[in-house]
């Protein structure tokens, strides 16, 4: 965190609960400051039926900023929440598509629904992200990759508009997580050993599939070998499953991998044996890409399409201003339409932004 970058700003912290950003509010305390802190509740409509961990979270929030005396606000951020992100993973999934829910919060609820309600009075909103921010010679901000490349979110970061991401601050971006949890134990933190979350961004304990359910419910229909058309099960539906997926299929002679989904005909198309090579794309095609800092199209970088520590060295093919065609120096497995395709300059250094994968 750069001193000079935060002197003399309003500063407002995002407390989720979690050690992360319990860690950032001692950054800025370790340094005389006081920051203003909030914690942003989007809780499921009924509670006690998903088994929210939300009540837990806001008080490990108020102790970390009871802990270094600075205010805590909870933020009603539910039903834009339910209206907006709900809104996008339901359509997606229910096109066929694999959507990414935790990208659009950032988005549209960390430093959207949360600006337009209090953070528009901050010059700043610091977050617990594995990622950091670089000012270059021509004054733009760039979003650059944490040292930690397991725990490195810049990927869900990627669609966060221009704006957005001048006025995001990331204090522990230069960590890697086991220093993190270091602190967090030095420094006597109440939540210094609490396990990361592993549900849907804010949603906790809440299953993805249970959270899919709950607003589509099921649509059984047939799952068939894609090399033999042989009909092997039934599916409960097809947004309960990936393209690429090779676990929880639930299928006897296995493995199994998803590899295609008919959407119009309701059939889930699955190949047998060990990464068959239906399940690997080496091209496919990127719309509607979204720059976080204008800059001029690249054509050599890397790139993910999930969330892992591996960058994929690639080419890009520009068609027009915002859509291009991925030609991948690797075949890559599981690659899927809805998935967003995150772009990185060739030393996987500064994050250029995502787009929607198409095929």
């Amino acid at each position: 965190m750069n001193i000079a970058e935060i002197e003399n700003k309003k500063i407002a912290v995002l407390l989720s609960g979690g050690v992360d950003s319990s860690v950032v509010v001692y950054e800025f305390a370790r340094l005389g400051l006081h920051p203003d802190c909030f914690y942003i509740k989007i809780g499921p409509e009924e509670e006690e039926e998903w088994d929210c961990s939300s009540e837990e979270d806001l008080e490990m929030a108020t102790a970390v900023a009871h802990k270094y005396g600075c205010k805590l606000e909870v933020i009603d951020c539910h039903k834009e929440y339910w209206d907006q992100v709900t809104k996008y993973t339901m359509d997606k999934v229910r096109a066929g598509l694999t959507p990414n829910p935790d990208v659009m919060c950032n988005r549209l609820i960390k430093f959207g629904a949360f600006d337009e309600k209090r953070g528009h009075d901050y010059d700043l909103i610091a977050t617990g992200h594995y990622a950091q921010t670089e000012i270059d010679a021509e004054g733009r901000k760039w979003l650059c990759t944490s040292p930690d490349p397991v725990k490195d979110q810049t990927d869900f970061l990627a669609q966060i508009t221009d704006w957005q991401l001048r006025k995001a601050l990331f204090p522990i971006g230069h960590y890697v997580k086991d220093e993190v949890r270091v602190i967090a134990e030095r420094e006597h933190l109440v939540n210094a050993r609490r396990k990361d979350s592993q549900g849907i961004c804010f949603l906790g304990k809440i299953n993805y599939n249970d959270y899919i359910r709950r607003y589509l419910g099921e649509q059984p229909g047939d799952v068939i070998e894609l090399e033999t058309g042989k009909r092997i099960g039934e599916h409960r539906g097809l947004w309960f499953h990936t393209i690429g997926q090779r676990k929880g299929m639930g299928f006897g002679g296995g493995p199994w991998f998803v590899v295609k989904k008919d959407v119009a005909q309701n059939i889930l198309y699955v190949s047998h044996g060990y990464d068959p090579e239906t399940a690997y794309k080496q091209d496919f095609a990127v719309h509607d890409f979204h720059f976080l800092t204008k800059c001029q199209t690249l054509c050599e970088v890397t790139f993910k399409i999930r969330h892992t520590p591996e960058y994929h060295p690639a080419t890009l093919e520009w068609t027009s201003e915002d859509t291009f065609i991925v030609h991948s120096k690797e075949k890559i497995h599981g690659v899927a339409p809805g998935q967003f395709c995150v772009i990185y300059d060739e030393n996987h250094h500064r994050c250029l932004g995502s787009g929607e994968i198409t095929i």
